[in-house]
This record gives structure tokens, C-alpha cells and sequence, in this order.
């Protein structure tokens, strides 16, 4: 009677072991561990039966438990170009998510440019004018009151006489 109540489940232990044990790929001690502990418990000796055949029907079906051969030397530079050409379409890709952004800085340096040309024209074209000359400093001009009728016009309207009469009365006082 084997020391553990599972019935049907290798022992935790051994449970890795029996792949090995049953492909012929253990050293000597382990596999007369293996034997041994086989002898004593009926959960393991059952499921490196049940291993055993499952192994035979992959074997009946055409599949085979071989792992597969190992890549051959220029395997490692395959992979790593692949890696590189991953890379540089990747970094592609990236470029040309920024592409939209780029045309409108583009878009923007051009529009600046332009206007400052034109101010730069139109400074330079305004230099040649004459300009309007300032009085002296110590004479005074006559403020003009924007808002108010010209006095010396006829009034055109009803509100533009009372705008004068009030600008009379205040001015007076």
C-alpha cells in the first residue's frame, strides 16, 4: 500500500521523473530511485502506464515525441535580422504617425514667413512717406470734443440741437 490516499495522481515527487524515467533520459541513481519508489507506490506505477500509453498512440498516429532538431548556426543571425527589420518598420511606423504634425509646423513656419514679409514690406515702403509733423511743445491746440455737434454747422436733427443747447449751458457755467 503506497503512503499517500490519492488514487490515480503520481506522487508530486516522482510526477516529473516519470516523463524521464519512461524516455530512457535519467542517470543511473535517479532511475533506480525511480524503480524502487515504483515498486512501493501503485498511483505512480499507474500513471507511468497511463503515460506509456499515450506515448504508443502518438507513436500509432504519426506524431512523434522527439523534441526538434536544433537550429543550425545561422539560425541566430536570421533571428536577429528579423528582430532589426521589426525595429526599423516599427520605428517607420512611429515617423509616420508624426507625419500629420509635421505638415502643419510646416504649414505654420510658411504662414510666418509670409507675414512677416509683408510687414517687413510695408515698413520699409512707409519710410518714404511723409509723415504728419508735430507742433511745439509749448503751444496749445484747440481740443475738439468728438462727441458734440460742429457749432458752426446747422443742427440735422431734434437730438443734435438739444446736444448743443446742453453743450452751451455746461460750457457757461
Amino acid at each position: 500500500m503506497d503512503m499517500h490516499t490519492r488514487t490515480g495522481h503520481a506522487c508530486k515527487e516522482y510526477e516529473a521523473l516519470l516523463d524521464d524515467y519512461l524516455g530512457d533520459s535519467l542517470d543511473a541513481a535517479s532511475r533506480q530511485s525511480v524503480a524502487r519508489h515504483l515498486s512501493d507506490c501503485a498511483n505512480c506505477r499507474t500513471a507511468l502506464e497511463a503515460s506509456s500509453q499515450g506515448a504508443r498512440l502518438f507513436h500509432a498516429a504519426g506524431f512523434v515525441l522527439d523534441p526538434s532538431p536544433a537550429p543550425g548556426p545561422a539560425f541566430s543571425r536570421v533571428v536577429m535580422a528579423w528582430i532589426g527589420q521589426e525595429k526599423e518598420r516599427r520605428a517607420a511606423e512611429r515617423l509616420n504617425d508624426w507625419q500629420p504634425f509635421v505638415s502643419l509646423a510646416w504649414r505654420f513656419a510658411a504662414t510666418a514667413m509670409l507675414a512677416l514679409m509683408l510687414l517687413l514690406t510695408y515698413a520699409v515702403r512707409g519710410r518714404g512717406r511723409s509723415r504728419q509733423v508735430v507742433g511745439p511743445i509749448g503751444q496749445q491746440s484747440a481740443v475738439v470734443d468728438v462727441f458734440a455737434p460742429d457749432p458752426t454747422a446747422t443742427p440735422a436733427n431734434q437730438d443734435e440741437v438739444l446736444i448743443m443747447v446742453a453743450g452751451s449751458t455746461h460750457a457757461s457755467h
